[in-house]
């Protein structure tokens, strides 16, 4: 049974619930999860997973659920997961603590694009089962937000280390989300009546002495101007201790950070640049867009004019370049199965093997001396084969590897030269691609 996997090759923006509720340890599992279950069925509507995970997946049943539960279990805890094989993409990961821990029912729930709760209708089902789930399993805390402005906010440590946040837990308000609910100790530090009085989309007192509050109708535009004064109205109010101002501008900085950038990439790095940007973390993404926007990379430095060429200075000038092809061969030894088109040896080939040995990190991900000894050759023996194949160039033969060079037109490349610069870090892979030297040489080859 194939699911939509959540986190595929371009990260990108959801809604995301976390969620810790009591529970009775002592009572049927069944029919504690009932409720949850109930609430899931009658509210998730065009999200409702299909899917149930224990050891082995199952389609979604009530019986398939509990199996998955019985698979899970240990001494200490139970989980399963929840998803789905249509879009929108779903994670829910409920999970059961039984004593000796503390009895608690914690839910992880991620619903992808975010941009599928732009419909207050979606929205409004979507407050109604964390207000059902609320209602019947008592929270600590619980927040629904954008996954990427929750990253933004340094949600959840907020700047403390690791023991802190133990230790100390959501022991004030942080951050106010798209939707919050605020334990029965919260209401209390902050106040009933200021809790209740907070002003926002929508503020309810649970029958369990928790607080549902709402900040904005819809979870997709809360980086909306209107949005962002709302959610700094009730931080502040909250908070009387925080200054209006000061809040709304960080929020508004976390909007800008995360405004659509049109990518004007550099000619010859974009069909690179475009792939790398989609491996980056969504909440980072536009920020490096415009830095690529910027960013040019280094004019190819690898190469003279033909006036100035080695000339060739081996016995066998045939031989060595039947040995160049041979290397080229152990690239495609190396790549041929993340890398499929280096079989054909093209000016594509060169663009996916600069993915793939920025997307690996391959400079720091092994060992320095096997980059040397056979990466670097094949890679420069590869560029090569690919510089005379498409533009063609000529190899020059000499004794020595790095003095081995490519005629093409009125100047001469250094392939394997350019693989030891490339072969140095993972952004000399960007500053030095494979890329960018073949396009260049193919404006000049005239």
């Amino acid at each position: 049974m194939k699911v939509l996997e959540f986190h595929g090759a371009k990260d990108e923006d959801y809604l995301w619930l976390t969620f810790e509720g009591a529970f009775d340890p002592r009572a049927a599992l069944e029919s504690e999860l009932e409720p949850f279950l109930h609430a899931l069925e009658e509210y998730a509507g065009e999200w409702m997973p299909d899917v149930a995970e224990g050891k082995r997946r199952r389609k979604y049943a009530r019986a398939a659920i509990w199996k998955a539960l019985e698979e899970e279990r240990d001494e200490n805890s139970t989980s399963l997961v929840l998803r789905r094989t249509k879009w929108p993409a779903l994670y829910l990961w409920p999970r059961l603590d039984f004593p000796p821990l503390p009895a608690e029912l914690r839910i992880t729930l991620k619903v992808r694009p975010l941009s599928f709760f732009a419909e207050a209708e979606r929205c409004r089902k979507f407050v109604e089962l964390v207000r059902a789930w609320a209602s019947r399993y008592p929270v600590t805390h619980a927040v629904a937000h954008s996954s990427d402005d929750a990253e933004l906010a340094g949600f959840p440590d907020f700047g403390r280390d690791d023991e802190t946040r133990r230790r100390e837990g959501f022991d004030k308000i942080y951050e106010v989300c798209w939707l919050n609910v605020f334990g029965p100790k919260l209401v209390q530090a902050v106040g009933r009546e200021r809790m209740l009085s907070t002003p926002a989309w929508r503020v309810e007192e649970l029958p369990n002495g928790c607080v549902l509050l709402v900040t904005w109708p819809t979870a997709a535009d809360f980086a909306s101007d209107e949005a962002r004064i709302a959610q700094a109205r009730a931080h502040c109010h909250l908070r009387p201790d925080l200054e209006f101002d000061s809040v709304l501008r960080n929020l508004r900085e976390r909007s800008a950070r995360l405004a659509p950038v049109e990518p004007r990439f550099h000619p010859d790095m974009a069909p690179l640049l475009s792939r790398v940007v989609d491996r980056v973390t969504s909440h980072e993404r536009q920020r490096r867009i415009a830095d690529f926007n910027t960013w040019q990379p280094p004019e190819p430095e690898e190469w003279c004019p033909t006036d100035s060429a080695l000339l060739p200075d081996v016995e066998n000038p045939e031989r060595a370049r039947e040995h160049y092809s041979e290397f080229a061969e152990h690239l495609v030894a190396l790549l041929h199965t993340e890398v499929p088109s280096v079989f054909e040896t093209t000016p594509e080939s060169l663009t996916d093997a600069d993915f793939y040995f920025w997307r690996e990190e391959f400079p720091t991900s092994r060992l320095r001396e096997a980059i040397d000894e056979r990466a670097v050759p094949a890679i420069g023996a590869y560029l090569g084969e690919v510089l005379v194949r498409h533009l063609g160039g000529q190899w020059i033969p000499r004794k020595k590897f790095e003095e081995a060079q490519v005629l093409v037109g009125n100047r001469v490349w250094f392939p394997f030269v350019r693989a030891r610069h490339y072969m140095r870090s993972r952004q000399a892979i960007l500053d030095y691609s494979l890329t960018q030297l073949y396009r260049v040489a193919a404006r000049h080859r005239g």
